[in-house]
């Protein structure tokens, strides 16, 4: 079966690429390189475009026959969101329709989005399981939970079968070495940590060290990516099999805080990260953690590389190789 993978040379869309051929896919890959990187593109086809260009998708979707698309196109960052939502509104809203209308042009029936824990909003409760109340306090949130509600009438109208993923907090390296994670501006904690441990970086700041948590600092949900890329290819699976759309987090149920992160990337480095206290930012819970029940019995998932020190070797390997 041909793939579309959109967004696939980007950090998560490359390694599901690679989890996709593993399974015996062929990953198409479609991006417009705005915060992809060609080097990432190595399981498939490559074809460098935006979703704004329907007739170019239209064209894609019939010449390489795709079957099912895996959607990671978006724009992520919650800041800019704010001083800029058009911008987060015509890319991740508009464009994701006109993929969703080309879909039901070319009879391609199967997708699964890249959706976010952004879309909750401020949690009432830890862990957030699939059933808490969905407020985004952002445009990046508020675009991501449009799709996800745009999904289930494009199924009633359609019969386009969906499988929404929100991500907790997407982190580590291929174990292999040959993709990983490389943005540009770097906003993730954790590549943030070793670019300053490497002495790439003067610093790291921490936002927020007053947090009712036991050292505190945040706590988030890391979820290794390469767990990340295997849900996608079994919730894939799942919809290939004919079930009605699915909404799953995508964590692994364990939280971990700032100064465990630095702790730990210290401990494994050999290095000494100079971490500086900076105020909370606006919006930030204390604590983000998945529940995830649901999608362990809806996709027979379970993490296997998420434990923070797997996820810091390998992340930790792959800057030490590559950037």
């Amino acid at each position: 079966m041909n793939v579309l993978v959109t967004g696939g040379a980007g950090y998560i869309g490359s390694h599901t690429c690679k989890a996709l051929a593993g399974a015996g896919y062929i990953p198409v890959t479609f991006d417009n390189l705005v915060y992809g990187h060609k080097w990432a593109v190595k399981w498939g086809p490559f074809i460098e475009g935006d979703l704004e260009d329907g007739e170019l998708v239209r064209r894609v979707l019939r010449e390489h026959r795709i079957m099912a698309i895996v959607h990671f196109a978006a724009y992520a960052y919650v800041g800019e969101s704010m001083s800029d939502p058009g911008k987060y509104f015509r890319n991740n809203v508009i464009n994701t329709v006109k993929l969703l209308d080309s879909m039901v042009e070319c009879g391609v029936d199967k997708i699964v989005f890249s959706s976010t824990c952004a879309s909750y909003g401020l949690p009432e409760r830890v862990p957030i399981d699939e059933q808490h109340p969905q407020r985004p306090v952002n445009p990046y949130g508020e675009s991501k939970l449009f799709i996800e509600r745009a999904l289930h009438w494009y199924y009633i109208a359609h019969g386009i079968r969906s499988a929404a993923l929100r991500y907790f907090n997407a982190a580590g390296a291929d174990p292999d070495a040959e993709i990983g994670e490389e943005h540009d501006p770097e906003t993730h904690l954790i590549p943030l940590v070793i670019e300053t441990a490497l002495g790439r970086r003067s610093h790291v700041d921490i936002y927020g060290f007053d947090y009712p948590t036991p050292d505190g600092s945040a706590i988030r949900d890391y979820i290794h990516v390469t767990d990340l890329a295997a849900a996608h290819v079994k919730a894939l699976e799942k919809i290939q099999q004919g079930s009605e759309n699915l909404f799953l987090n995508l964590g692994t149920g364990k939280g971990s805080s700032v100064r465990e992160v630095i702790s730990m990337v210290e401990q494994m480095s050999g290095m000494t990260v100079d971490a500086r206290m900076a105020p909370r930012r606006a919006g930030d819970p204390a604590e983000l953690v998945a529940a995830t029940g649901l999608a362990e019995e809806a996709l027979g998932w379970k993490p296997e590389y998420s434990s923070l020190h797997t996820i810091i070797e390998t992340a930790l390997h792959w800057h030490m190789k590559h950037l």
